[in-house]
Parts: structure tokens; sequence; C-alpha cells
């Protein structure tokens, strides 16, 4: 714990001195030595790709916020303050019909609360109204209130688009927090590649710059030699084009490096005048994952499990909905309140109310729909079918994937000791070559060929360092679980977006 937070410290620092020196007006150059831990700790406070997937997250955290929303009680206010009425109607008056016209002006504002009901898909609502009518003509006013009234509706046998989303909301928002996990050890990834795509040019370079520096060496002794005669025109022909290559390398080696510094300057949203370098990992954690458990974390803690039950569910959820629409349609609406009108507005709100119910019993039958609905409720019944079947073969692909993964991890510690001991030899023997070449004991192409060897050696050793830390994170990208501390990674979700 305490290593951890000297580590943020230094984080901090590195970011806060970086952000100084960029304000700066001369934009002097700066150096960082960057191990990979702080190389993935500065992606994940201050990249674009982490901020994008932050926000990500955010998004379907506000979404299902919103779903929450609706299963509260909702309060609102709808009014209507101006409603102008002309209207000519024909009365009967002293023995002959008469047009009368008739101008008004009426007002209404009403306040509602009303709850929906997950368990049944019904609306049960209170609601208060107040009304104003005034008669333009005979310039009489009236006003009518309903204190209160307590009403339902009640779909019978339809589709129940509460129950659904109450089933699915709250996956796909557990789905939202694993694909942000995810995400977090997918940019642990990205920022190894950088990091060692950085340390691969920066030794690129340091080999090109020795390989230039001994092959003129050689170059030059092999002249000296060619002038007595133990060093014959085919052998300095190749001395030089082993030097000229060299300086072609060099050349190339130095674009590829500023290539490489300027890629991981942008993935970790530093300025062009900083200067990274690499500090690899001087070893490289020793453990080794069971395929059995790696199995279990992934069926546990991946989001692709939570697909593929939210998949079912959905397919599920088409059914009941081809089902409910289009069928019988049954409703039940029921009112029950108080109402009052009278001239004077200081009386509508005063006894004696009026009783005001109402109860209704609607009923939709389809008579022909020439199998319009037999149709649709068969087609997402073949949709489950194929749902589950590609959802079978996905969690075949599923579990084969996890042991391809722990295979290769496991396999890939030994990698990186193997090529770190060749790495070794490698060097020594091209020590050995170079003495012997020196003392004319070996030829130039033997020379060369243990050159070789040293710089494949070398690269090889770093590429496999760069594929175990990637499938380091790739097994707790895909299974959530820290195999080295034995501690799953959901409970980082808190401290992760609080950064």
């Amino acid at each position: 714990m305490a290593k951890l937070f000297l580590n943020r410290i230094a984080i901090l620092f590195i970011i806060s001195t970086t952000s100084l020196y960029n304000l700066s007006a001369q934009k002097e150059e700066i150096k960082l030595n960057m191990t990979l831990e702080q190389a993935i700790e500065i992606a994940s406070e201050q990249s674009i790709l982490s901020f994008k997937q932050k926000h990500m997250y955010l998004a379907k955290y506000w979404e299902f916020r919103s779903y929450k929303a609706e299963k509260l009680p909702l309060l609102g206010l709808s009014s209507t303050p101006i409603n102008y009425r002309r209207t000519i109607s024909s009365e009967y008056i002293d023995g002959e019909y008469v047009l009368v016209p008739s101008n008004n002006f009426s007002s209404n504002a009403t306040l509602d609360l009303s709850q929906n009901i997950t368990a049944t898909g019904g609306i049960v609502s209170i609601s208060s109204e107040l009304g104003r009518l005034e008669n333009l003509e005979s310039g009489k006013t009236s006003y009518s209130s309903f204190p209160i009234s307590v009403g339902i509706s009640q779909p019978i046998g339809g589709y129940n688009r509460f129950k659904w989303r109450s089933l699915i909301e709250p996956l796909k928002f557990e789905q939202a927090k694993l694909n942000y996990l995810q995400d977090v050890q997918e940019l642990s990834e990205r920022t190894t590649n950088v990091f060692f795509n950085l340390a691969k040019a920066e030794i690129n370079l340091g080999i090109a710059q020795t390989n230039v520096s001994n092959a003129d060496t050689l170059y030059r002794i092999g002249k000296g030699r060619f002038e007595i005669g133990t060093v014959t025109q085919d052998e300095l022909l190749d001395l030089e084009l082993s030097y000229l290559n060299s300086t072609i390398d060099l050349s190339r080696a130095s674009v590829n490096l500023e290539q490489a510094r300027s890629t991981i300057n942008s993935f970790l949203g530093f300025d062009k005048n900083v200067r990274i370098q690499c500090i690899l990992p001087s070893s490289i954690p020793q453990f080794k994952i069971k395929v059995d458990e790696a199995l279990a974390m992934a069926y546990e803690n991946n989001p692709d499990i939570l697909n593929f039950e939210q998949r079912l569910i959905q397919a599920d959820s088409e059914i009941a909905d081809a089902k409910g629409n289009g069928g019988v349609d049954v409703r039940i609406r029921a009112n029950f309140g108080y109402n009052k009108s009278t001239a004077d507005f200081n009386e509508v709100y005063t006894s004696p109310f009026e009783g005001d119910q109402r109860l209704s019993f609607s009923l939709g039958v389809p008579i022909v729909d020439w199998g319009r609905r037999r149709g649709q409720v068969q087609m997402a019944r073949s949709s489950k079918q194929v749902t589950e079947a590609e959802i079978r073969q996905a969690k075949i692909d599923f579990e084969q994937n996890v042991f391809l993964q722990v295979m290769e991890f496991n396999m890939q510690e030994d990698q990186v000791n193997i090529s770190a001991k060749a790495d070794t030899i490698a060097q020594l023997g091209y020590e050995v070559t170079k003495q012997r070449f020196l003392i004319d004991k070996v030829d130039v192409i033997k020379l060369n060929s243990a050159r070789n060897s040293v710089d494949a050696a070398k690269r090889s050793y770093i590429q496999s360092m760069q594929t175990y830390w990637i499938n380091y994170f790739n097994m707790r990208r895909i299974t959530l679980f820290d195999f080295q501390e034995k501690q799953t990674l959901i409970k980082q979700l808190d401290y992760l977006l609080q950064k």
C-alpha cells in the first residue's frame, strides 16, 4: 500500500512538472525516465483514451439513473392558460330558430402525481384540477374544481414493458461497469505496446550506434591487414559494405525512435518537448494460472456472460411483445374523486362536493388479421432459437479462448527466461568472436554472424517481455481478476472513477 502511494505521488509530480514546463515560453526539452508502471498510471490519468472510456461509462450510468427515475413517482403540472372558443349555434326562441353566437374564454391547470406499477404494467395516479370558464357574451364566469381524483389504468394480458425493462436495464448497467474495467485493462495493453515500441526503438538505436562504431573499427583494421596481405579484397569489401549498411541502419533507427517518441507523447498527453527514456522491468511476476480458476473467474466477471443472459431475456421480451400486441386488448380504467362547479371562486374548494366516479372496461378483438400476429409470434420464437444456438456456440468459443490465453500466458514466462539467457550467451559469444577476430583467428563472416546473433537475441528478449506484459493485462481483461494478488478487479471501480 505504501509503495502504491509513493508511486502515485511520483506520477503526480511528473505530470505537474511537465505541465509547468509546457506552459513556459522557451519549451525546453524535458527528459523523463519512466517505468512501465508509471506509463500506465499516467495514461489512466491524462490520456484521451482514458477520458473517452470514463465518459462512455458515465453515459451508461446516467442512462441507468434515468431508468431508475422512471420507477419513481412523477409529479407534473399541466396548464392551458388561454383557450378562446367562438361558436354559432341554432336555438329555438319565441317560436322560431335563431342563430346565437357564443364567445367563451377558458383556462385550467392540473397537478398530477403518477406511479408506474412494475409488477402489473399499470399506472396509478392522483390528480387535482382547477378550471375557469368566462362567457364573453353574458359576462358570466364559473369555476370548476376536482380537488382530488384517484385513477388507475391497467392492461390485462398485454405486454408489460415495465417488467421486462426491470430485468434488462440492471443487466445493461452491470455490463457497463464490467466493460469499463475491461477498458482499463485494454488501456494498460495499449500503453504496454507504445512503451515497448519506444524501448525497442531506443535499443535499436543503441544497437545501430554500436554497430557503426564496431563496423568502422573493423573496417579500419581490415584496411591495415589488407595492406599487409592478411585480409583478402573480398573480405575488405565485405567489411566496407557492413560499415555502409550500419550507417543506413543508424539513420533508419533514428527516424524510428523519433516516431516512437512522438507516438507515446501523443498517447500519454505530453507535449513534443518531453523525451521519455524507458526503464524496462527488471523482472516479471513468477506465477502460473490454472485453467479452471481462470474459467471460473471469467464466467463470474466477464461482461460477455451478462450479455448472453441479456440476449435471452430480450428474446423472451420480444415473444411477449408479439403475443401482447395485435391480440385481444383488454383495459380497465377507474377514477374516483370529487368535483364542484360554482360562480364564486371563494367557494370552489368548499364543501359540499359532488362525487365523481368513472369505470371503464375496454375490449379490442381482432377479427381478421390474416395470420399477422401468429406470424410475429413465430418469428420471435424462431429468433430466440437462433439466439440460443448462437449463445451456445459463443460459450464454447469463450471457453476455448480462455484456455488458449491461459496456455499462452503460462508459456510466455519460459519464453522470457529463455530469451534473457540467449541474450547473455549471444553477447558473450560475440565478445569472444570479436577478440579472436582482432588476433586474426576467425574471418569476417563469423564475426558478422556473431554480431547478427547479438542483435537478434536482444530484440527477441525485448519482444518476449512485451508479449508477456500484453498477455498479463489480457488475462486481467478477460477475467477481471488479479491472479498475482488473488483478488477481483471489480473492487477498483470506485477508485478509478474518483481519479
